[in-house]
């Protein structure tokens, strides 16, 4: 039994919830990897998964088992890197989960910096603005936006951004510039932005000083992605709500107008994430310390819109 291949095998296999995934992602046949991870348990003597027609269930054993071996299987890199200088110039594969707004608009962007830098790490992104479990979907580290509540995963904030809402120039030259939240739900139509996750709109939040006011309003829209939300917006159909960050370019273009500009609503935190039984290999520490600085760039008071 090659028992390092086992260990993968059985790894991806909890990850991502099945033989079939697992043998996807491992470019061998579903059988195959089915046989190896019998051969692990018949190797350790323990049953590490339960095995039914419809799914697959990590036992107790199983569990603690997996939770060694990716921790053993993270350190890999960095073990080999000893005697060929990794730690000098990291190299390998680096997998990274993000929102469609964040990857065209700040990744991408900023990436030749980073390759040029670190020219032997392999960036694969994933793009999604749904939250992916990270373990299941291979991810290295995440960016999101949001209060954190997982607690099986280590983030380090990258920055805050106010809120700001928006609309078009034809729009509100149609529909008239309001001067208090209230008159949102009085002949305006808002663009809502649906969460992935749940399905659910976002509600417009305002705040000024002790008042609090939350919009619903009339939709005549709703999108579960970031870039169409933009789109909607500067396309006139109607009033939007979202991150300074992201509305700054169409703001200055004079694509977007900004309005209720003295009601605020709490910054919006954005964080990368990486699960807490992934080892923080070279790769990963080098490419968050990087985001940080990039997140830093895109977001100084004083170039606030």
């Amino acid at each position: 039994m090659d028992q390092l291949l086992a260990m993968k095998a059985f790894c991806r296999v909890v990850e991502t919830g099945g033989f079939t995934s697992a043998a996807d992602a491992l470019d061998m046949p579903k059988a195959t990897v089915s046989k190896i991870v019998g051969e692990l348990e018949g190797h350790l003597r323990v049953r590490l998964l339960n095995r039914t027609t419809r799914s697959v269930q990590v036992t107790k054993e199983g569990a603690i088992y997996y939770e060694r071996a990716s921790a053993w299987l993270q350190q890999l890199p960095d073990i080999d890197s000893v005697f060929d200088g990794e730690r000098v110039k990291p190299r390998g594969r680096l997998a990274v989960h993000t929102s469609s707004w964040v990857a065209s608009e700040v990744l991408i962007p900023a990436l030749p910096q980073f390759q040029a830098e670190y020219p032997e790490i392999e960036i694969e992104i994933g793009v999604s603005d749904r939250s992916v479990h990270m373990i299941r979907e291979g991810a290295d580290c995440a960016i999101r936006g949001g209060e954190l509540s997982d607690q099986t995963i280590i983030s380090r904030l990258l920055g805050s951004s106010p809120w700001l809402t928006a609309a078009g120039p034809d729009y509100l030259e149609r529909h008239g510039i309001p001067r208090h939240p209230d008159e949102l739900t009085d002949g305006h139509a808002l663009i809502h932005y649906r969460l992935a996750r749940t399905g659910r709109p976002t509600a417009f939040r305002f705040e000024r000083g002790e008042d609090r006011v939350t919009i619903t309003g009339r939709s005549i829209l709703s999108v579960n992605e970031s870039n169409a939300h933009l789109a909607a917006g500067i396309a006139g159909l109607g009033v939007l709500q979202s991150f300074e960050w992201k509305l700054r370019p169409a703001i200055k273009e004079g694509r977007l107008v900004p309005i209720l500009t003295e009601w605020v609503r709490p910054n919006h935190p954005f964080h990368v994430l990486y699960p807490s039984n992934r080892y923080m290999n070279t790769r990963l520490r080098v490419f968050i310390d990087w985001l940080v600085k990039v997140f830093a760039e895109i977001y100084r008071p004083e170039r606030t819109a």
